[in-house]
């Protein structure tokens, strides 16, 4: 009998802790999010009824419509009527408000007074899907033409429901709620709003959407909160740059332009590119450089756009190595003026390192901006890049292959068809005056130098408002000035030169008295020339700052004995 006692004690025991165990695994179960109980799952346990109220306000909104919006369409009158429909528990009467909503949002272009989206709020929340479908989509309507703050909507707390529609099991009501986010998400206090409401791990799954209208929209939504720094971390943390970089791979091309476009987001933080770049997994770079070239203007476009912002000096060296270079040049010659900005910008980029300079002096490449120079001569972007890409391969061995191209007669023709104010211009004068310095680029440059472009070059140089350009048109003179050719020219500006080299003999920095020094002694070496300075007191300058300069070496000597004392 004890024994059996025993046997009882023992499993009324092990059952006592058998039911306590799995009442404990049931309530870690309950709440695990996929089981999260959503509104739109919400099943009702009775038929609603038409309360007689409901029924009286349905009828009236029925006859104002009939009649022809006697009424003002979103007036006071329909306000009550819409509140009253909108929050009814019968869905018929819901879904009528939402396609009166949606009727509204696509053939009246008028703003939503903010008391309707109380109604909204309702609809949205509602358990039936029609009544989520259309209510979602005039939402997206509404927000696309600008006919409610973006703000406000997030004020008046439609992003929760909009949140959780992205649960939704149903394609419409998950692609109307992506759009949705990802239009409210222009703002950086409503990414805020959507990365504190945890709207980021729901966008990253749909994303692997199989529907292609819902992955459009969802990675959307991530490229507008890309660019919030803040939200960058969070995203990077819940796995967005693996999800991103598949994605590149789409076969959809608006999926790879935005996928492309928010890694872009990122790869302007310096800290992401580590986790992009991982040693040893080239993936996303070898898969960028593929998008160059896609048939897509924006995809190859933005392509460029995340590399130049990748293009640290580590990465160069395998992206020249990955057959970069060919891609760059024909999409500098593309019909698409944005990606031949973003192509030249890269390649700006990859000029300024010294290993990659012998490589990428290449005959295809300098005939390619020779040509751009040409064809876009009043395209700063165009004529900036091309300036700074030829001054950065001059500055190697490679002056020959410069010469024997287009690019010297191209920038000297962008000087007279660029505007003063142009920063541009600064560019090309500053590549211009580095390739003067050299003998076989500067005999070069007299050959095409005419008399506009000298006339261009003397009034660069006199003018006072742009210093540095300025400095560097004068320092071109100064280099070919032992040509009779362009001796010859510069007889017919007299004058201006005269006037420019006393401003330059008067200049604060030294380096332009220099050069006014230096410009003066080979001209006076011309009759005409020494007979002109005669004339206009030039000597009397020179005295003054022979002066200026005899006291500062007094003044260093002196500084030098007491140091040494």
């Amino acid at each position: 009998m004890q024994l059996l006692r025993d046997f009882v004690a023992f499993v009324q025991r092990m059952s006592s802790d058998l039911v306590r165990s799995v009442k404990e695994c049931l309530t870690l179960i309950s709440k695990c999010s996929c089981l999260k109980q959503n509104s739109s799952k919400a099943r009702q346990l009775y038929k609603p009824i038409l309360q007689p109220h409901e029924r009286v306000t349905a009828e009236e909104f029925l006859q104002h419509i009939e009649t022809g919006f006697e009424m003002s369409p979103l007036g006071k009158d329909s306000l009550e009527a819409l509140r009253t429909l909108a929050f009814s528990e019968n869905p018929g009467l819901q879904q009528s408000a939402a396609l009166y909503y949606l009727h509204m949002s696509q053939h009246m272009n008028i703003p939503l007074p903010v008391e309707h989206l109380e109604s909204f709020y309702a609809l949205l929340r509602s358990a039936d899907l029609e009544v989520q479908q259309m209510s979602s989509l005039s939402l997206v309507n509404i927000l696309l033409e600008g006919n409610i703050d973006k703000e406000l909507v997030v004020q008046m707390g439609l992003l929760e429901p909009v949140l959780d529609l992205l649960e939704s099991e149903d394609p419409t009501v998950q692609c109307n709620s992506c759009a949705c986010t990802m239009i409210l998400a222009v703002s950086e206090s409503n990414r805020e709003a959507i990365c504190a409401a945890r709207g980021v791990t729901p966008l990253l799954s749909l994303a692997n959407s199989y529907d292609p209208r819902v992955q459009q929209n969802a990675v959307g939504a991530i490229l507008n909160l890309t660019q919030s720094e803040k939200i960058q971390q969070v995203l990077c943390k819940e796995g967005a740059l693996p999800v991103l970089a598949l994605l590149l791979e789409s076969p959809d091309s608006e999926v790879q332009y935005y996928s492309c476009a928010a890694l872009s987001n990122m790869a302007a933080n310096a800290q992401h590119h580590e986790a992009m770049l991982r040693p040893g997994n080239r993936f996303l770079l070898r898969t960028l450089i593929s998008l160059l070239s896609s048939s897509v203007g924006k995809v190859s476009s933005q392509a460029c756009v995340c590399l130049r912002n990748l293009a640290t000096s580590d990465i160069q060296a395998e992206m020249i190595a990955e057959d970069v270079l060919p891609k760059l040049c024909s999409l500098l010659v593309s019909g698409n003026e944005d990606v031949r900005h973003a192509s030249i910008a890269l390649l700006w980029i990859l000029s300024q390192h010294p290993h990659h300079q012998d490589t990428l002096a290449c005959a295809e490449l300098l005939q390619s901006l020779g040509m751009l120079l040409s064809l876009h001569k009043t395209d700063p972007v165009i004529v900036a890049h091309a300036a700074c890409i030829i001054k950065n391969l001059s500055l190697s061995k490679t002056t020959e292959r410069i010469i024997e191209s287009t690019c010297v007669e191209g920038l000297l023709q962008t000087m007279l068809s660029t505007d003063t104010e142009e920063d541009s211009l600064h560019y090309v004068t500053s590549c211009l005056a580095e390739l003067a310095k050299q003998e076989g680029a500067m005999l070069h440059m007299v050959q095409w130098i005419d008399e506009p472009l000298t006339k261009c070059l003397v009034r660069l140089a006199g003018q006072l408002k742009h210093t540095e350009t300025s400095f560097q048109a004068a320092s071109i003179i100064q280099h070919v000035i032992g040509h009779e050719k362009m001796v010859l020219l510069l007889k017919h500006h007299i004058g201006e030169i005269q006037a420019y080299l006393k401003n330059f003999l008067v200049h604060q920095e030294i380096r332009f008295q220099q050069l006014g020094i230096a410009t003066f002694c080979r001209l006076q070496a011309d009759p005409e020339f020494a007979f002109a300075f005669r004339k206009s007191q030039m000597a009397k300058l020179l005295e003054q700052v022979r002066q200026q300069t005899e006291e500062t070496q007094e003044l260093l000597r002196a500084a030098n004995y007491h140091e040494d004392s």
